[in-house]
């Protein structure tokens, strides 16, 4: 299985918008622009959601089957570990192993100086095509890259190794996640976790490495756009020596996480793919479950009633609710409306304030946010709020199509192909 050059995961938390999901990439193709559709979801929200991996493969293959769509498609086990593989394995032909809870957890000594002898031809100058730096490399850097990196690496290599025995090499992608920790990979250790990754022998063909400044969820990017690029850029570099130097698919590129709605950097991101000629994925969750929510107020009636109904118990429950994110959200319950502010507003002011349109007086990061990761009082609704995803299905599907084409896969992809 080979995955295109340009993919975009689509998260998907009710199953009910693969369709208006897929008609965004087919848009995209008949505009030149050729992105391979991911749909990916993880273990916690199978759990939240009480869904399991069949369900996703159901979702993308009727939407596929629905919009008569003839191209290449994945079903992603997304952040899956050894103690959740075997759920997924049957569905899903796109795994992303997440070890970041390993990174920093020092490996043997043994197998760390068996590293260092192994690579020692790196210690001195580097020099990278594309980026101007010249890398001086000592034994201490190979150590010490090692030392935080080699141990989740090598879990990374036993994941990959039992979902082949399951379901046989070449059969599936894989991808490794190394984003859900504290700090930013430098070149140097980008290059020695690819090392590392290729000693496993794992055929990456995307690595989603940790990023400088925030990627809350559902929001734009926090941080200095400059110093991404130069990192984004840099990643770029060392991806493309590492397939040369090392072995790797020679289709292997970067993975953006968490990539929903990051819209200060997808200029940046165009503009280094075109001059390097480089892939990307692009992985997005919980936005097409907002769109549901914009659909639902917009409407008014019952779906209004639904919409603030999930706010009211968002607002009661916010400590649950937000924990399991605590790393990926930054809200400011201060500047949360009062359900009371909340139920004097009509479908369409509640639909502006969540819709993330930066140039709308209305639109509020943190009562954004904060439904973001309210999903679960949404699941526990039941077929009640699943019926109303179908009562308002033309002005949700609406809704989710113009979010991933227009917001997303337009200013992320459309001079990489280089179209004007």
């Amino acid at each position: 299985m080979i995955l295109g050059k340009y993919s975009f995961g689509i998260g998907d938390r009710f199953a009910k918008q693969g369709k208006a999901q897929l008609s965004a990439i087919i848009k995209a193709k008949q505009q030149g622009i050729d992105v391979t559709p991911v749909w990916n979801k993880s273990h916690r929200e199978h759990s939240i959601v009480g869904t399991i991996p069949a369900d996703v493969r159901r979702e993308a293959d009727e939407a596929v089957a629905a919009c008569g769509y003839d191209g290449h498609y994945f079903v992603d086990a997304d952040h899956i570990s050894l103690a959740n593989v075997n759920d997924f394995i049957e569905s899903s032909d796109f795994f992303t192993l997440d070890v970041a809870e390993l990174i920093g957890k020092r490996a043997d000594k043994a197998d760390i100086n068996a590293f260092l002898q192994k690579h020692d031809r790196f210690i001195g100058s580097l020099k990278v095509p594309g980026i101007d730096t010249t890398f001086e490399i000592t034994e201490d850097s190979v150590l010490t890259a090692a030392s935080k990196f080699l141990m989740a690496i090598r879990q990374a290599g036993k994941i990959y190794r039992h979902i082949a025995s399951a379901k046989g090499e070449g059969n599936f992608i894989t991808e490794v996640s190394m984003d859900e920790t504290d700090k930013s990979q430098s070149p140097v250790e980008m290059l020695f976790i690819l090392v590392a990754i290729a000693d496993e022998g794992i055929p990456a063909a995307t690595i989603a490495p940790k990023f400088t400044g925030r990627f809350n969820k559902g929001v734009d990017y926090v941080g200095d756009i400059a110093e991404f690029a130069k990192e984004f850029e840099e990643d770029i570099a060392v991806v493309a020596f590492a397939m040369k130097e090392f072995g790797l698919p020679d289709n292997l590129k970067l993975s953006v996480h968490s990539g929903s709605d990051k819209f200060s950097i997808y200029e940046p991101i165009n503009k280094a793919l075109k001059r390097f000629d480089a892939g990307l994925h692009v992985k997005t969750a919980g936005t097409t479950w907002l769109e549901e929510l914009i659909g639902l107020a917009s409407a008014g009636g019952d779906g209004f009633v639904i919409a603030k109904e999930i706010y009211a118990k968002s607002l009661s429950r916010i400590d649950e609710l937000c924990q399991p994110y605590a790393t990926v959200i930054d809200i400011d319950r201060t500047k949360l409306p009062t359900f009371d502010d909340v139920n004097k507003w009509d479908g369409q002011k509640f639909a502006s304030v969540l819709q993330h349109d930066q140039s709308c007086q209305d639109y509020n990061p943190h009562f954004r946010q904060l439904l973001h990761v309210s999903y679960k009082i949404a699941a526990e609704m039941g077929d009640r709020f699943l019926n109303a995803l179908d009562k308002y299905e033309d002005t949700i599907a609406q809704n989710v199509t113009e979010n991933i084409y227009e917001r997303h896969i337009e200013p992320i992809f459309n001079t990489a192909n280089g179209r004007p």
